[in-house]
């Protein structure tokens, strides 16, 4: 089985989306779990602003109209990618023009090999070709559920990641206009920078964590679908928690990845500050960019 494949694998919806029972959720034709940061209430009592901070998934499928608002209502300048390259590769952003790409893949090859591998061992051609039969097969495999648990504390603590988070970070901070951030599905690795943008403008644990939880109402169709199939197959709590971090969000990794960020480092702003290199000055300066007066 080749790497891009098992990468689509898990990055990939397999059943429709719905639309997030949010507020803030953006309705485009072709663009799933898309969301405008705006209106999020950070501790010191502003809010961020509207119309200048989204998050989606990819922007393969996008339709004229969807490329007509980002360029137009959000006044798009800079996009940034944190799928792997090969996924990049499959599924291409649509450009919108004058708009700057940047790609940062954040996901660590310290966890993509050990997949790839297992992947490789387990795979076959049958099961390729069906990526919801490959899918319910690693649900059951007690090495997949571990690699699954792994992926949150992988990202956060990998220094590459850092990296690209902390140059991230900066260039919403410079941006011109409006930013846009994205992995595959606009979940995982883009639902970490989105802790990151909202830690460094001062919002609350809670506020951060709700936030990430959306991702389980714009693909609950899709979760509860794999999920039933999954039971079907007689898979225990174990295999349930796989298939919904996998095609949702987990809400439990996502806290326990935070707790382990207190425990490492101090906090989510010392992480920020320190892992990320991006200091107290650029975070104030990021608040007044992006927070009501």
């Amino acid at each position: 089985m080749k790497k891009s494949q098992f990468i689509i694998l898990l990055s990939t919806t397999l059943l429709a989306p719905q639309l997030a029972l949010s507020q803030r959720s953006i309705a485009f034709d072709g663009i799933e779990n898309a969301r405008d940061m705006g209106g999020l209430a950070v501790q010191s009592g502003q809010t961020v602003r509207s119309g200048l901070l989204v998050r989606s998934g990819n922007l393969s499928k996008a339709s004229d109209a969807d490329m007509t608002v980002l360029k137009e209502h959000y006044r798009l300048t800079d996009v940034f990618d944190f799928r792997l390259e090969a996924e990049a590769e499959a599924a291409p952003d649509r450009i919108v023009d004058g708009v700057r790409y940047t790609h940062l893949s954040t996901l660590p090859k310290t966890l993509i090999e050990p997949m790839v591998s297992q992947a490789n061992d387990s795979a076959t051609k049958e099961q390729t070709r069906d990526m919801a039969a490959m899918l319910l097969k690693y649900a059951v495999n007690p090495k997949a559920q571990k690699m699954g648990r792994q992926l949150y504390p992988a990202i956060v603590t990998d220094s590459v990641a850092q990296c690209y988070y902390g140059r991230f970070l900066r260039g919403v901070l410079h941006a011109e206009g409006g930013v846009l951030w994205h992995c595959s599905q606009g979940k995982d690795r883009a639902g970490w920078a989105s802790a990151f943008v909202l830690g460094a403008l001062g919002a609350s644990r809670q506020t951060i964590v709700e936030d990430f939880d959306i991702s389980n109402q714009s693909y609950a169709r899709a979760v509860e679908a794999m999920t039933a199939k999954v039971q079907e197959m007689g898979g225990d709590d174990e295999a349930v928690a796989f298939i919904r971090a996998m095609v949702g969000v987990s809400r439990e990794n996502f806290v326990a990845t935070l707790d382990l960020i207190d425990q490492k480092y101090g906090s989510l702003a010392d992480y920020i500050e320190h892992q990320l290199g991006f200091s107290k000055d650029e975070q104030q300066l990021l608040r007044q960019k992006y927070l009501t007066d």
